[in-house]
């Protein structure tokens, strides 16, 4: 099976993840209609439609906010992608205040609303639809492309059911219903034909898995998660009668259970939803302001800080200055000192100019005085003798005599 070199983070016990695609042209205004719908009736608490300075370019987010059983809060938010030829992908990120909990209501339903030919229940990669049978495509080709897209999915857990002869119209139906809700739009299942066996398990092959004739198989997915085992999440035999499949789905309930990393673009979303949350209640309002008083107070103190500091910086600076003007006088310095500039005016650095330009005059006085040792040269010292007699000084030039 296949393995990737790195590993995103773990997806939170407390989170909710799905994704789909609406085929539909009038995807805004069905959310709105139906947020509204279940506001009113009391199943939201609220919802929001937010601003385009909140959403990227072309795209459009709803929040909601609504109470499970215990007064367990939950909050979510959906991100409808801008039109492509093929529709408007949407992404659905919602967090409770314990952990997930798969007979809770799934997010969707507070999103979407559901009717046999929904617009809004495709899953984005092959397009496959939730809570429906979806049938292998009858070319090989196609088929494998199916498979290796349901295997590449990280969003949703594929369960591939082969159907061991022509089943009837109970047979027929899905099995995903029969899951707990909070699967109802994470699980996709394909079925297989009965002469489509070999095909599909020719398909699988590289991925080290098989669905056994008449039974069914949960997909590792592409890496595969930690801890599946193929013979766990395989079933021998599976009767499309009509009768409850207890062993498809504890299949079903035990992979969507394993631990899983964040499914691609996963991270992004849930970080929208905990860092970007426009939907506040009264206290939480209030808790933000409160957040934001004390960074505000915190920069203020940095600031004064760093004020404090620059004037102490400044008050050595000017003591250094004074300190090696009365060394140069004192060394014999006739050159005069540069006026100040006036108050206020010039570069806030200039007093530091001012003092490396003072230190500089005072180093090349005090070389000339003799305050500071020449170390000589040791080439030139061993081939010349060193002057021990100053240089006796050049006379004026009568120019400066007649002057």
């Amino acid at each position: 099976m296949l393995t990737s070199a790195t590993v995103p983070p773990p997806t939170p016990a407390t989170v909710w993840l799905g994704r789909g695609r609406h085929t539909g042209p009038a995807a805004p205004g069905v959310l709105r209609g139906h947020l509204q719908e279940l506001k009113d009736a009391g199943t939201l608490l609220d919802f929001v439609e937010l601003p385009d300075a909140d959403t990227a370019e072309g795209e459009l987010a709803f929040e909601a906010r609504w109470l499970l059983p215990e007064d367990i809060t939950v909050r979510a938010r959906l991100n409808l992608a801008e039109w492509s030829g093929r529709g408007q992908e949407w992404t659905l990120v919602a967090e409770a205040e314990r952990p997930w909990d798969a007979r809770w209501p799934s997010p969707v339903t507070m999103f979407w609303p559901w009717d046999t030919d929904s617009a809004w229940g495709h899953e984005t990669v092959t397009g496959l639809r939730f809570l429906d049978t979806n049938p292998l495509p009858a070319d090989d080709k196609e088929l494998r492309r199916t498979l290796r897209g349901a295997l590449r999915d990280t969003w949703t857990v594929p369960l591939v059911v082969h159907e061991a002869m022509t089943p009837d119209e109970r047979g027929r139906r899905s099995l995903v219903p029969l899951l707990p809700p909070g699967l109802h739009h994470r699980v996709v299942e394909l079925r297989a034909a009965p002469h489509q066996l070999r095909t599909v398990n020719w398909a699988l092959k590289e991925f080290g898995v098989e669905v056994p004739r008449g039974g069914a198989l949960v997909l590792p997915g592409s890496p595969a998660l930690d801890g599946y085992d193929p013979d766990d999440f395989s079933i021998r035999s599976v009767f499309l009668d009509g009768s409850h499949p207890t062993e498809v789905l504890d299949a079903v309930r035990r992979f969507a259970a394993l631990p899983r990393p964040l499914p691609e673009g996963g991270e992004a979303a849930l970080t929208l939803l905990r860092e970007q949350w426009r939907l506040l209640t009264p206290e939480e309002e209030l808790a933000r302001a409160r957040e934001l008083i004390a960074m505000y107070k915190e920069a203020l103190e940095a600031m004064t800080q760093s004020r404090d500091l620059y004037r102490e910086a400044a008050e050595q600076a000017h003591e250094a200055l004074t300190y090696y003007r009365e060394a140069a006088a004192e060394a014999g310095d006739a050159s005069p000192s540069r006026p100040q500039s006036k108050r206020g005016g010039g570069s806030p650095f200039q007093p530091f100019q001012q003092l490396g330009r003072t230190l500089e005059r005072f180093k090349e006085s005090a070389k000339g005085k003799g305050l500071i040792p020449v170390i000589p040269n040791p080439a030139k010292s061993s081939q010349e003798p060193a002057d021990t007699e100053a240089a006796p000084e050049a006379p004026a030039s009568s120019d400066a005599t007649s002057r």
